[in-house]
């Protein structure tokens, strides 16, 4: 019988959450069922929530962030027992079947990977996210959380920290490389941390130089001010690979000029308009403009044990879930240093 769990609930679109109760399907013989603990606010709830990137189905619980401990195993898991720490990221399905899938890369399925909230399971069912006690996932897609850190700063790891990792990892991020992380926030300050950890020579380019401290804490071997024109003068064709995380269309040509020869600057972040350049500005170094999305689970499983390795977690505050509404509003002033991580222990106050 599927299973009542306490949850955030948002009746729909700008509309604030509630305290209210989800259906959770009863675990199948592959089902992992997680007490969740902790679940990141990812500005992609945000976006999603208000039909910003489109409609969305509601009631709605988002959250894709997730990290918890195992509290049942179905009887064929054999990845997975009772009291593992683990985590659940953006997606809980896909075909299994497609060449991207059989090539670990379920984010990009050909059908279509099943998000974990907002989106219909092959079998038709409404996906319910982690602003509630608890989920029921299939066990390939459920990932190990190391001891090298705590479940709370774990939690971003499964969005924003792979989101960095993956085209970090990809474009080949590492020793006598310079990478530029364009945007500090909840995904930039990850990608300080993660580069830096890689061994690349880190350089942000912040709006502002506010968040200079911080980024040299984290890592960070250079900060600019993209605020001061002569910041592009000045970095002209000096960069390998640069990450652009913030979701505000961005001047294209000028940070494609930053670019060496076959750098590549990759887009995580979304804006939500069309954005515009000059072929030129690619031709002229055989430069490349590329978008990246989240990882497989394969590579989100090796992203975990990375950041274990290199004690790498997100810079968290925690509230309750009743601050929820709060925080999101904060998340889109940029009031938050650098992720808002809901202690689902909260639900019992």
């Amino acid at each position: 019988m599927p299973q009542t769990v306490d949850a955030l609930v948002t009746p729909g679109a700008g509309q604030p959450f509630e305290r209210s109760t989800i259906q959770r399907r009863d675990p199948g013989p592959h089902d992992v069922v997680i007490d969740i603990h902790y679940a990141g606010i990812c500005h992609s709830d945000i976006h999603t929530a208000r039909e910003e990137w489109g409609p969305a189905s509601f009631p709605l619980t988002p959250g894709h962030e997730i990290a918890g401990v195992v509290a049942a195993v179905g009887d064929s898991v054999t990845t997975h027992a009772v009291g593992d720490r683990v985590g659940v990221g953006c997606f809980v399905d896909s075909c299994r079947e497609c060449e991207n899938c059989k090539a670990g890369e379920e984010q990009y399925c050909l059908r279509g990977e099943v998000g974990t909230y907002n989106a219909q399971t092959y079998d038709g069912e409404q996906t319910q996210g982690g602003y509630s006690r608890s989920i029921v996932v299939d066990e390939n897609y459920v990932l190990r959380i190391p001891e090298g850190v705590e479940l709370d700063v774990a939690a971003p790891l499964l969005c924003a920290g792979i989101t960095l990792y993956s085209p970090l990892h990809h474009w080949g991020a590492g020793p006598g490389k310079r990478v530029a992380i364009v945007g500090m926030g909840g995904l930039g300050h990850m990608g300080v941390k993660i580069a830096s950890a890689l061994g690349a020579e880190v350089t942000v380019l912040s709006q502002t130089l506010s968040k200079e401290e911080d980024g040299r804490r984290l890592g960070a071997d250079h900060f600019y001010a993209t605020s001061d024109k002569d910041t592009f003068k000045k970095l002209r064709g000096h960069f390998d690979l640069i990450v652009n995380t913030v979701s505000a269309n961005l001047p294209l040509d000028r940070y494609l000029s930053m670019l060496r020869l076959d750098g590549a600057m990759v887009n995580v972040g979304l804006p939500e308009e069309p954005e515009n350049f000059r072929p030129f500005s690619l031709a002229g170094m055989r430069r490349t403009l590329a978008g990246s999305k989240i990882g497989g689970i394969r590579e989100t499983q090796e992203m975990l044990d990375f950041c274990a390795e290199h004690g790498l977690g997100a810079e968290i505050e925690k509230i309750t879930v009743d601050d929820v509404n709060e925080a999101w509003e904060r998340v889109i002033a940029s009031d938050v240093r650098y992720r808002f991580v809901i202690d689902i222990a909260s639900f019992d106050k």
